[in-house]
């Protein structure tokens, strides 16, 4: 009991001093516990728990407290609610750039969009001190966890739980630079590594690791596997040269391809038939409705057992409101908080104009009239038809549920239609019926006299609430102003809500490493020449868009994989999942004026800003207690 009071003591000295963060540091009665809680006896007595003290480390990026959603937080001085940890990363990794605005006005929280947050501001204070604590949890298991090192199951647990803290240190240096390294229970002021000394910690740990984790898949859903330390080196290379100024593209894309070489896989599982199986990663069965072989990992969150209003439950409730019906979110009503920008929105308009360029034909005579076209029957100016080889006419249009028919330079006596509905063309034929508003891939081939009328399908990652909402964005505390988002919902993919029948709390599990993410991480890396092979890049790049449009008309070729597409590539597949902010540094975009959106530098139509913006600042109170400590410039 002695030995453990004292460690209980030190830690609570390092949190305070090292981190100045509080932690509850009393006996527990609900699981996952803190291990810094029990006493070495109890909590270390055996393999089996201490897992439970595992799951606490695991816990400190998904819970928040001791009691539940609210009422015995793990940090204090800020709403408890607001502190999870995918909360923050959302905050600050995608609030700050174009996919979030938020119309809440909380002290700091509209300055994290406009970009002109101060030192001091509660979330970019609680994202430290939320980080601080998942370091200070894992060093406290990993060193408590040696005495039973020689069991074998613990040996993977503290490398899990060296996984954790690596992450955890992964975050600090992307988003706050130069920050104590801590890696051993301790009473002494850390003193301040720079991010070279952050960056080698943390692919040091995962290189050392990837051989103690379990191996591809055998693991327990939710908990780490040797993938996860792949998948995470493959996104500190990836992002290597921004943040210590050395490119490591190639080993990008070694360890990238280790992981596309493992089990996990693209999930292609279109449960509820609606034409992909992008929206299943993202509803309450995402455990076991085929997302989960997607993801490399995840916060595991259940609305009984593991209630917060951060994760999911703050990422489907905040998106709510207006005229949207909660009940299509399996929620109890909304926030009326989230919505996204135009510019998020416009990735995923249909551009017919490109579309018909890339038809590579000339503009031909032949066109398309009728009430299905946007100059109805009485019109003298077609559609006009490219000819896309001898006698054989295309066109891409954007047609009305109506009908048409094909005519000679917009001449009556010369036109076609299907008298029998059998897709063969009739001189002067019955009109040819269109079903439903859209966009359709209209070929009409004279040699073989048919046609086909095939309705282009879009990309359904863009999941987006248009009725009563404005496109542009004039008050962010209008939640009306911006489209709302759909991604996240509390529904299984049989239509089914939740487990937390009062619809306060939300199933749906949270990926933070999935494999669509390497496979654009590849991708890129191929493109900024790390090797590999570009073929393969567009396979993987094909394999997630085919999801996306549910069939081939989004597939790529080579010639199309250029950098600022897989930019926008990676907005369309990871938008709302904590990495945009990253993304846009890397690509010189966050703070420069060489791309622009609404309220950027809280300006309406976006202007740049200073550099320095790219790192958060440290919080003054850690500052103030730890001279050892420097402010990042700029702050």
């Amino acid at each position: 009991m002695k030995k453990m009071k004292k460690i209980q003591f030190n830690i609570i000295i390092l949190l305070l001093l090292g981190f100045m963060i509080s932690s509850c540091q009393k006996d527990l009665d609900q699981s996952p516990i803190d291990p810094d809680s029990f006493t070495q006896k109890d909590v270390f007595a055996n393999a089996q728990e201490a897992k439970g003290a595992l799951a606490k480390v695991y816990a400190s990026l998904a819970l928040t407290g001791q009691k539940g959603p609210a009422g015995d937080p793990d940090i204090s001085d800020i709403d408890e609610g607001f502190s999870q940890f995918s909360r923050m990363l959302f905050n600050l990794n995608e609030l700050t750039t174009d996919h979030a605005v938020i119309a809440w006005g909380d002290p700091g929280l509209q300055d994290l969009h406009g970009m002109y947050w101060t030192a001091g501001n509660d979330f970019t204070d609680a994202m430290y001190y939320r980080l601080a604590q998942t370091v200070s949890f894992a060093n406290s298991f990993i060193e408590n966890a040696q005495e039973l090192n020689s069991d074998p199951e613990v040996k993977f647990y503290i490398a899990e739980a060296r996984f954790i803290q690596a992450y955890a240190y992964y975050n600090l240096m992307d988003l706050y630079g130069n920050v104590p390294l801590v890696t051993k229970v301790s009473t002494e002021l850390p003193q301040q590594a720079n991010r070279q000394q952050i960056f080698d910690f943390v692919e040091n740990e995962l290189l050392d690791i990837q051989s103690k984790l379990k191996d591809s898949g055998s693991n327990e859903y939710g908990r780490v596997d040797k993938v996860a330390a792949w998948a995470l080196l493959s996104r500190l290379y990836l992002n290597a040269e921004s943040f210590i100024g050395t490119p490591m593209y190639d080993k990008c894309v070694t360890y990238s391809e280790k992981v596309m070489n493992s089990t996990y896989q693209i999930d292609m599982n279109d449960v509820n038939g609606n034409g992909t199986a992008y929206d299943e990663l993202f509803l309450a069965d995402n455990n076991s409705n085929g997302a989960q072989n997607e993801f490399i990992f995840a916060l595991n969150f259940d609305g009984n057992h593991s209630q917060t209003y951060g994760g999911t439950t703050f990422l489907v409730h905040a998106a709510v409101g207006g005229s949207m019906q909660p009940g299509n979110f399996g929620i109890n009503g909304g926030w009326w908080g989230l919505r996204t920008t135009k510019n998020l929105v416009n990735k995923f308009v249909i551009d017919i104009n490109t579309l018909n360029a890339n038809l590579g034909g000339t503009l031909s005579d032949w066109g398309l009239v009728g009430s299905a076209t946007p100059n109805g029957w009485g019109s003298t100016n077609d559609i006009e038809m490219y000819e896309t080889s001898n006698n054989v006419f295309e066109i891409y249009a954007q047609l009305t549920a109506g009908e048409l028919k094909f005519r000679y330079n917009e001449n009556w006596g010369q036109n076609y239609g299907d008298d029998n509905a059998d897709g063969t063309l009739d001189a002067g034929g019955a009109n040819i019926v269109i079903p439903a508003d859209g966009t359709y891939h209209i070929v009409m081939d004279l040699n073989t006299m048919t046609y086909s009328i095939t309705p282009y399908s879009a990309d359904k990652r863009g999941m987006f609430y248009t009725q009563g909402q404005n496109l542009e964005i004039q008050d962010m505390t209008q939640f009306t102003d911006g489209y709302a988002v759909t991604k996240f919902k509390n529904i299984d993919s049989n239509g089914n809500a939740g487990s937390d029948t009062s619809g306060n709390f939300v199933d749906t599990d949270l990926p933070l490493i999935r494999l669509a993410e390497i496979y654009l991480n590849y991708a890129e890396a191929v493109i900024r020449g790390g090797g590999g092979d570009i073929n393969t890049a567009v396979v993987k790049v094909n394999e997630l868009r085919e999801r996306a449009y549910g069939n081939t008309a989004g597939n790529i070729t080579a010639a199309d994989l250029t950098l600022d597409f897989i930019l926008n590539e990676r907005s369309k597949e990871l938008y709302w999942e904590g990495l945009r902010r990253t993304d846009l540094i890397r690509y010189g975009y966050f703070t420069t004026a060489n791309y622009l959106w609404p309220f950027k530098g809280n300006d309406p139509n976006g202007v740049g800003i200073d550099s320095y913006r790219k790192l958060f600042p440290l919080p003054p109170n850690v500052l103030s207690i730890n001279p050892n400590l420097h402010q990042n410039p700029g702050y």
